[in-house]
């Protein structure tokens, strides 16, 4: 978004409205893209992207850590090549439990002694993943549970 006609997914949207939170790892690309994820209601925390407008560039961070209870995950928008990610990214930010990341839009989810680095893909820029997807983080006495959700 918000190039050609793309839009969120009516499924995605009602996710996104049913909340706690929206964590978003860059490539929002406008400010007004920022604006409508937080007219839905949920607080947004999200962190720039590289193909992000120079204006909402100025406006988010290059990483970000969002607290919740009993939980705390960083979000980046690239966490580098493939090859050692997960161990880069425990030690990059190491007072949190798992680390949200976008960049390559392909969905990733791995998890090492209770650590986890997750790429949600996209709603609406898929690029080599077969199908749009989002992600669903849940909380339960300190532990992360990632799931995907694949749209139509």
């Amino acid at each position: 978004m918000p190039r050609g006609n793309r839009a969120l997914p009516p499924a995605c949207v009602e996710q996104l409205r049913a909340a706690d939170a929206i964590l978003h790892a860059g490539d929002l690309m406008e400010l007004s893209v920022l604006t409508e994820l937080q007219a839905l209601g949920p607080p947004v925390h999200a962190v720039r992207g590289n193909v992000d407008s120079a204006q909402l560039q100025a406006h988010l961070p290059l990483t970000r850590i969002v607290e919740g209870p009993g939980a705390r995950i960083a979000l980046i928008h690239d966490a580098g090549p493939a090859t050692g990610r997960l161990e880069r990214m425990r030690r990059r930010f190491p007072d949190t439990q798992a680390v949200v990341f976008g960049h390559s839009h392909i969905p990733l989810h791995e998890e090492r002694s209770g650590f986890a680095i997750f790429n949600p893909g996209s709603p609406t820029e898929r690029r080599r993943s077969p199908q749009h997807t989002m992600g669903l983080a849940s909380v339960t006495a300190g532990r992360i549970v990632f799931t995907l959700l694949t749209l139509e």
